[in-house]
């Protein structure tokens, strides 16, 4: 009997000893991965800073104003003036609904028939 049970006690501490080694080979690999995804991360956003920096140095007010030049004939673009601005007066709002819940009144304000209604 004594056997047995140090005979079950091995096999115990074996097993836990592969359980404990098969834990710590997925966290190093875990961690491996948590690295290769921190190492893409800053150069996204390494790509980002240059792709920020490139669209500022592409959309330049001198840079824009000469292409608008260039293009002159083929894009039809003229200065902006005062006169192609709007006032706000005149957009047109549209009119505030009164909330109700009388069919009645809903029937008269938009001028439907009983036989148009299915």
């Amino acid at each position: 009997m004594r056997n047995f049970l140090t005979l079950c006690g091995m096999i115990a501490v074996m097993a836990l000893g592969y359980w404990a080694y098969h834990q710590a080979i997925l966290t190093q690999q875990a961690e491996r991965r948590v690295e290769r995804l921190q190492a893409q991360i800053g150069a996204e956003r390494e790509r980002m800073a240059i792709l920020t920096a490139e669209w500022a140095y592409l959309n330049r007010p001198d840079r824009l104003r000469e292409l608008g030049f260039i293009n002159f004939e083929r894009l039809g673009l003229l200065p902006m003036s005062p006169e192609q601005f709007g006032r706000a007066t005149q957009i047109p709002y549209p009119q505030p609904v009164a909330q109700t819940t009388d069919a009645a009144l809903i029937l008269e304000s938009t001028s439907l028939s009983e036989e148009q209604i299915p």
